[in-house]
């Protein structure tokens, strides 16, 4: 069994959006975790879980970056539709260079969802957990700084993407 995408298929699930595609997995994934973390004990399924969800992460990163022609931070920046779409998160944006792009979520409908749901601690798990391991997949070089979460209970997110300068290709080409 592969535990990450094929890069050769298109990955449709996001024309439905995140939310929802996040919505579809917690409701088929949580009564599997609970049903064998009973079975095999919490700990260990939970720990597989985390593993899977992060290896999942990284090869849609991969996927994500062939989807938008490119791995730099502009283009991750244009990416972030497919987890905004319908409101889905609010995002206050700090700062936007060829080197970083920082930004602050204000509104999270995906911990929402998850609390709704009855399910909160898995939405770390599931939705969190992915964020710094995907921008692996779609590049190696870009850095991931998270210090809080909508999740954990903080007021706000705070996702910091950056590049050292000398990973930024430059276009020697004249106009």
């Amino acid at each position: 069994m592969e535990s990450t995408p094929d890069k050769s298929k298109t990955d449709t699930l996001n024309d439905i959006g995140v939310l929802k595609r996040r919505e579809i997995e917690a409701r088929i994934v949580a009564p599997l975790i609970e049903r064998f973390a009973e079975e095999f004990g919490e700990d260990r399924v939970v720990e597989l879980a985390r593993e899977t969800v992060v290896d999942v992460a990284r090869g849609q990163g991969a996927v994500l970056a062939d989807a938008m022609g490119g791995n730099d931070l502009a283009k991750f920046a244009d990416s972030m539709e497919n987890w905004t779409k319908g409101g889905a998160l609010e995002i206050e944006v700090r700062e936007q260079s060829e080197t970083t792009f920082a930004f602050d979520v204000v509104r999270c409908q995906y911990a929402e969802m998850y609390r709704s749901l009855d399910i909160p601690e898995l939405g770390a798990l599931l939705s969190c957990n992915r964020d710094g391991t995907m921008v692996e997949g779609f590049n190696p070089d870009i850095k991931f700084e998270r210090n809080q979460t909508i999740m954990g209970g903080a007021s706000h997110c705070d996702f910091r993407y950056s590049l050292d300068p000398s990973e930024v290709s430059v276009d020697l080409e004249s106009d």
